[in-house]
């Protein structure tokens, strides 16, 4: 297997799920640990914009958004599955419930009622301050509800979770852990974060704790630093990218040059030329001075592909 190198920093939710999936694979890898908030200058040149956390890189293609790369890896290393025949199509379904409702709701709250530094401790104002015009330009336009109304919302995603682990089952949806899981212990692990909150939200619920406490045991895995140079290195000395294609009939040809972005927050651009593109996956190619010819891919869903202009 290709060497897997995760950039990532320590507080990073999404993060978290995908070093949940690292140690349930049981696998090595390399981390490289990326700057909270903008700028990122070793960042920018791999992934031509996009400045979400986490992302990862194999050789000279980059992989954007958790949900491809959990694909990606499951499809490096297969066993165990993140994907298990005995969970069918609910894992996908539930994942990406806990990646955008259960999530959002949650960690703004969590922020709210555990203040910042419980999630940066022993950070300054001015760090505080920055972070929090970061993040507020990164989700500008996205709609959050007030404290009250996350509160009961949250409440109630927390109730039907335990309810959903009531009849002893040891994974949400039965005896195999799957993408489902990790998906929602991120959360659940950004919430203990801060023991405020924890002990206010997360102590009524027994069940939940002690699932949580299996799906923490997975672990990281096998990880090893590596500098944001060197990563830089790895990509521009690279000599092939991952095989993909385009299928034509999704609307777009083989070499146009378009530009893709998210559809929720963190919507910056991202241009370059169509080298791949299903149903799955869109992947640009790009060519950058201290990066070399990289291959970015972001997962069809929750994406958006627009042709680039002609002056």
């Amino acid at each position: 297997m290709s060497e897997l190198i995760l950039h990532h920093y320590a507080s990073s939710p999404f993060s978290e799920k995908v070093r949940l999936v690292l140690g349930l694979k049981g696998l090595a890898w390399r981390s490289v640990d990326v700057p909270v908030m903008m700028p990122k200058p070793d960042v920018l040149p791999l992934t031509g914009g996009y400045r979400r956390t986490p992302f990862l890189q194999i050789g000279a293609d980059v992989y954007c958004d958790s949900l491809l790369m959990c694909r990606v890896i499951d499809r490096l290393a297969p066993q165990p599955p993140l994907y298990p025949a005995s969970c069918s199509g609910a894992a996908p379904v539930l994942s990406q419930w806990a990646d955008s409702a259960l999530f959002w709701v949650a960690v703004p709250l969590t922020i709210q009622l555990g203040g910042p530094l419980g999630i940066f401790p022993q950070q300054s104002p001015e760090f505080l301050k920055a972070f929090a015009a970061d993040r507020a330009a990164m989700t500008a336009g996205l709609r959050r509800p007030a404290a009250h109304d996350a509160r009961a919302t949250l409440l109630n995603y927390l109730g039907w979770l335990e309810q959903q682990l009531g009849d002893g089952r040891r994974y949400v949806l039965g005896a195999d852990p799957c993408i489902a899981d990790v998906s929602i212990a991120q959360t659940i692990w950004f919430m203990q974060l801060s023991p405020k909150v924890a002990q206010q939200l997360l102590a009524p619920y027994p069940k939940l704790g002690s699932w949580y406490g299996r799906v923490a045991a997975f672990g990281h895995g096998q990880p090893s630093e590596l500098s944001s140079s060197a990563a830089l290195q790895v990509s521009a000395q690279a000599t092939a990218h991952a095989p993909c294609a385009v299928d034509a009939t999704l609307g777009f040809e083989a070499g146009a040059q378009v530009t893709v972005n998210a559809l929720d927050y963190g919507a910056d651009p991202v241009a370059g030329r169509l080298v791949g593109l299903s149903l799955d996956e869109v992947v640009l190619q790009r060519d950058d001075p201290r990066a070399g010819r990289v291959h970015v891919h972001f997962p069809r869903i929750g994406y958006q592909i627009k042709a680039e202009r002609k002056d």
